[in-house]
């Protein structure tokens, strides 16, 4: 078996970023993008590694932390976060190569208001890149629930200062709506992790472990508050309606390869959230909510869907269809079936490779039409930009999920698991599906045909976004034509972590109503 020290994988990019901020500033760049080809390459070995069908975890890291209070210093991969961590691997290269080209001082200018990036201070902006990457790999591999807590808050700190300190327009409102929101779901998910780790503890030894914690009981009351503490936090992260106010002002000032990390990968932190530790820990509650999250998942999916058809700006229609697709991956989490969770964990892989390349294509098409971020100002791009336009129309059908594409099957397995049991809510998913078409259609048409916006200089695809483009495109061709890559790997992890929830709704008795029924009299 292959070792792979997971301290490494997650420390890695933050440790280069603190030696590069004692080197010269054209040095200390490049050795922070060199870390993130060294953790994309670990990724890239743990899934060649990685057998089908394997259960439990691999490379597992498990020391004393805070022993007093007990805190475990656990890492570890499986099914359920393996690809998470591959996307995040994936994506902060050319993120990070995107940010170091465009940050420094020698570099040739593409659009300072496409890239929102300043000549300025690029050690300290490619340290919180750095920081943030090291942030969301802990956040996917932490195997206890208080490690999880820290590294989930870590992230907010260098997002805050990417999008404050690096973002155009309204900067300022847009890094207070978004910390507000995230911060407040922050510190409801750690009142409920302390309260977890403590009332399930009982007479034993307190312990935030999540296997620990999947072993222990609590009342069906007490599971329902601690669920909508955690809940509140992942709804602000992924985000869904109605926890999504941050989202508009936000989408509009970040720099756009900070964006692409903030909509591709952040956002599956909290979905991934449901998975890891509401599901198996809190099945009662899992059950108990189970309707109103799939009212919640629909509303966001055809809430997002009508939205994002009616906005002129290409990141605003990428923001609100990325609020349906986080929608459709609830509605896979909460049909509670092995199939349904299967496809919301290739959804949350499948959204954040399709969303990247996008948001960089609009990088691109703004740049070219003067600065302008509407679509009136973008039409005619194809002629002239032939490779450009070949890979938006790849990247548009995958978000369209056309058959051939991963994002079709990650849908077809959601809404298969939500026709199993809760039709009614499949049938209105599918209705995402269809505006999905109407909304990518129109912003691919109104950009690269029709005439050429006034002011608008259509040209081909540069270096630098070839770089950022087209290697992640290649990887969603690729999962269309092999999806059993990720589906092989992931059956047995997400089946696991639903089965709890999934035998509560199906009316067997948990550990915790096993327990009522015993001294009952």
């Amino acid at each position: 078996m292959l070792t792979v020290h997971l301290s490494i994988v997650v420390f890695g990019p933050l440790a280069a970023a603190v030696l590069a901020a004692f080197l010269p500033a054209r040095v200390g760049r490049w050795l922070v993008v060199a870390a993130t080809v060294g953790v994309l390459g670990y990724a890239v070995a743990m899934i060649a590694d990685y057998e089908p069908g394997t259960t439990g975890l691999k490379y597992v890291t498990d020391d004393n932390w805070i022993s007093e209070l007990g805190v475990r210093y656990q890492l570890g991969v499986d099914g359920l976060n393996l690809f998470l961590i591959a996307l995040t691997a994936l994506l902060w290269v050319p993120c990070t190569i995107w940010g170091a080209l465009r940050s420094g001082s020698g570099a040739r200018a593409i659009d300072d208001r496409a890239a929102l990036l300043p000549p300025e201070r690029p050690r300290l902006f490619m340290f919180h890149m750095a920081l943030a990457e090291t942030a969301v790999l802990g956040a996917f591999c932490a195997q206890d629930l208080a490690l999880f807590v820290v590294f989930f808050d870590l992230m907010l700190v260098p997002f805050y200062f990417l999008i404050g300190g690096w973002g155009d327009g309204d900067r300022v409102r847009a890094t207070t709506a978004f910390v507000i929101y995230t911060l407040v779901g922050s510190l409801l998910m750690l009142a409920g992790a302390i309260a977890l780790g403590v009332l399930s503890a009982g007479d034993a030894e307190v312990s935030f472990s999540f296997a620990v914690l999947e072993q222990r009981t609590l009342g069906e009351g007490t599971q329902q508050w601690i669920f909508c503490l955690f809940a509140a936090a992942f709804l602000v992260k992924a985000p869904l309606f109605p926890l999504h106010g941050w989202v508009v002002d936000t989408y509009r000032a970040t720099p756009v390869a900070v964006l692409v990390l903030l909509s591709a990968v952040l956002s599956k932190v909290g979905v991934y959230g449901f998975l890891r530790i509401v599901l198996p820990i809190l099945p009662d509650a899992s059950a108990h909510f189970q309707d109103l999250m799939l009212v919640l998942a629909v509303i966001s999916i055809l809430y997002g869907s009508v939205l994002a058809f009616s906005q002129s700006e290409p990141r605003l229609v990428v923001a609100y269809s990325s609020i349906a697709q986080l929608g459709f991956i609830v509605l896979g989490i909460f049909s509670l079936t092995d199939i349904g969770a299967q496809g919301a964990l290739m959804q949350m892989v499948n959204h954040g490779l399709v969303v990247a390349p996008l948001f960089f294509i609009i990088a691109a098409l703004t740049a070219r039409a003067g600065g302008s971020p509407t679509l009136e100002q973008m039409g005619g791009m194809a002629l002239r930009a032939p490779v450009l336009a070949a890979l938006f129309l790849v990247v548009t059908l995958a978000t369209l999920a056309m058959p051939g594409s991963p994002n079709f099957v990650g849908e077809i397995l959601i809404l298969f698991g939500a026709f199993e049991d809760k039709f009614v809510f499949g049938v209105i998913g599918a209705l995402g599906v269809v505006l999905a078409a109407v909304y990518m259609i129109r912003v691919f048409q109104l950009s690269m045909h029709n005439r050429v916006g006034p002011g608008a200089e259509p040209g081909e695809a540069r270096v630098l976004e070839l770089v950022a483009i087209a290697p992640v495109t290649l990887v969603v061709v690729a999962l269309g034509v092999y999806p059993q890559l990720v589906l092989d790997r992931t059956e047995g992890a997400t089946a696991a972590k639903v089965q709890p929830a999934a035998a509560v709704a199906g009316g067997q008795p948990t550990g915790a109503q096993d327990e009522a029924a015993e001294v009952a009299p």
